[in-house]
């Protein structure tokens, strides 16, 4: 897990053991949106999380979204609970940075969604995105139904029919029940980050390869909307 060293995703062993309490407090409010980030959510509305590398970039790429109620980041997939951001990025803990996204599927399909999350990164290169290297920069789908994942995996075809056509590699995404995998917020600063810092870091870049639109492929039939997230569990191994 150092600096030089082929990133690896810890076993559970070896993962740092966490704590049972946050030791920071989340912000109340989207700072962009003026939603509540960690809810109440109006009814009717579902969640979404994706991890396509860092998650300050990821994160505005949803917010000016129409439709989508509110977003934050955390850190999903792994095994340390309530896990620091300095923690994440040891490797020791197994999360990716990941955005949720809380959105109204009357306005913004979970099949537009998916598109958004494959044209706004490059889903081929394992344990980095761009310049950044580390399995905290993975690609990760974490689904809250079957939908979603079904959803998730005819997008996944379809795009790598794209990207193979123009002589891109083989997507290493994962797409992954959130049940058993915690999302943990991460910590105040990062929330909105390119809101409160307009000339901050933007790692974000896709590979310039669009996705059909969902109303013009089979795919987007395969994945209606999600469900309202249930009670986080404790967690287990990805």
């Amino acid at each position: 897990m150092l600096f030089g060293r082929t990133p690896e995703l810890p076993t559970p062993e070896q993962a740092l053991k966490g704590r049972a309490t946050p030791e920071f407090e989340v912000p109340s409010r989207h700072t962009v949106l003026g939603n509540p980030l960690l809810g109440p959510y109006p009814e009717g509305l579902e969640i979404a999380d994706f991890g396509l590398g860092c998650f300050w970039g990821a994160e505005r790429k949803f917010w000016q979204t129409e439709g989508v109620w509110t977003t934050y980041v955390g850190y999903q997939g792994g095994y340390t609970e309530n896990p620091s951001y300095e923690e994440v990025c040891s490797g020791l803990t197994g999360h990716a940075e990941v955005v949720r996204v809380v959105f109204d599927p009357t306005r913004v399909s979970y099949a537009a969604l998916l598109k958004l999350f494959w044209e706004s990164h490059n889903p081929t290169q394992g344990f980095r995105q761009g310049n950044d290297v580390g399995t905290q920069y993975r690609s990760a789908i974490y689904t809250h139904s079957a939908d979603q994942e079904a959803g998730a995996v005819a997008s996944r075809d379809a795009y790598q029919q794209v990207l193979t056509a123009a002589r891109h590699g083989e997507i290493t995404t994962t797409i992954l029940p959130a049940a058993s995998r915690p999302f943990w917020p991460a910590e105040a600063y990062h929330q909105q980050y390119l809101d409160k810092n307009p000339d901050g870091y933007c790692g974000i870049g896709g590979t310039g390869l669009q996705l059909d639109s969902p109303s013009e492929t089979n795919w987007g039939r395969a994945c209606p909307t999600g469900i309202a997230p249930a009670p986080a569990p404790a967690p287990t191994a990805e």
